[in-house]
């Protein structure tokens, strides 16, 4: 049929391949966020703010409809929140944020890939002054937005940085300032397309080039695993 075709069918392939593992990943945080806060997401921000992100994958709304209702199940009692911090191949510093029913089985999971990288676990807590959390807005570019005239209006609301990509824009701030500045953009009359909370390097290192093939396919490994929801590194 042509390789026209074959090129199509190969990006179908991967966007169903792509979306049968972050379905059930944003699931497990809508699940655990209605868990936690209740199931109206006016009355519920991050169930809200999770929904939010679901959608910009485009993740159907019976899917996002199923793991709300999953929080009233039993199922959800032991769904928790989880990170576990390491040192993977050539020393690269990780933490791995998981969304887990089963501790036991995500903690052996996860530890047996820095094992299998000759990579190892470190005490919870040990690279916490390695990264800053950050609070992290994308956004859509509007007609006529003066990204200067923005920045002085989002200033009191925690705003550290913006940055503009062609129609996207992405604004920064202190994960403390999450809340203020997620309803300082709303309030501008901007279109929140995601949003999160997320894991920056105080140092990075800068490795060859050869040491990164590896690193890579470390962290393939770990990000393939259904429990992990994002993985962190001080790689430059």
């Amino acid at each position: 049929m042509g390789r026209a075709f074959e090129y199509r069918r190969a990006a179908k392939e991967k966007r169903w391949d792509k979306m049968s593992k972050v379905f059930p990943k944003l699931g497990k945080l809508i699940t655990i966020a209605a868990k936690e806060g209740g199931s109206d997401p006016e009355m519920n921000p991050r169930l809200r703010n999770a929904i939010q992100n679901a959608k910009s994958e485009n993740m159907p709304k019976e899917n996002i409809e199923a793991a709300i209702k999953r929080a009233a199940g039993k199922d959800a009692d032991s769904m928790v929140e989880v990170v576990y911090e390491g040192k993977g191949p050539h020393g690269v510093l990780v933490v791995v944020e998981c969304a887990t029913d089963n501790t036991t089985r995500t903690v052996a999971n996860v530890k047996s890939y820095f094992n299998r990288s000759g990579g190892s676990f470190v005490p919870s807590g040990s690279l916490d002054f390695m990264f800053t959390r950050k609070a992290v807005f994308e956004f859509k570019m509007k007609a006529g937005l003066n990204i200067e005239d923005l920045e002085l209006e989002l200033i009191d609301a925690g705003l550290e940085e913006i940055d503009v990509h062609e129609e996207t824009g992405f604004a920064y701030a202190d994960y403390t300032n999450f809340g203020s500045l997620h309803a300082a953009l709303e309030d501008q009359g901007i279109e929140i397309t995601k949003s999160n909370l997320q894991r920056f390097s105080n140092s990075p290192v800068v490795f060859t080039e050869e040491q990164i093939v590896d690193i890579d396919k470390f962290l393939d490994k770990v990000e393939e695993d259904d429990d992990v929801q994002a993985v962190y590194t001080n790689m430059a």
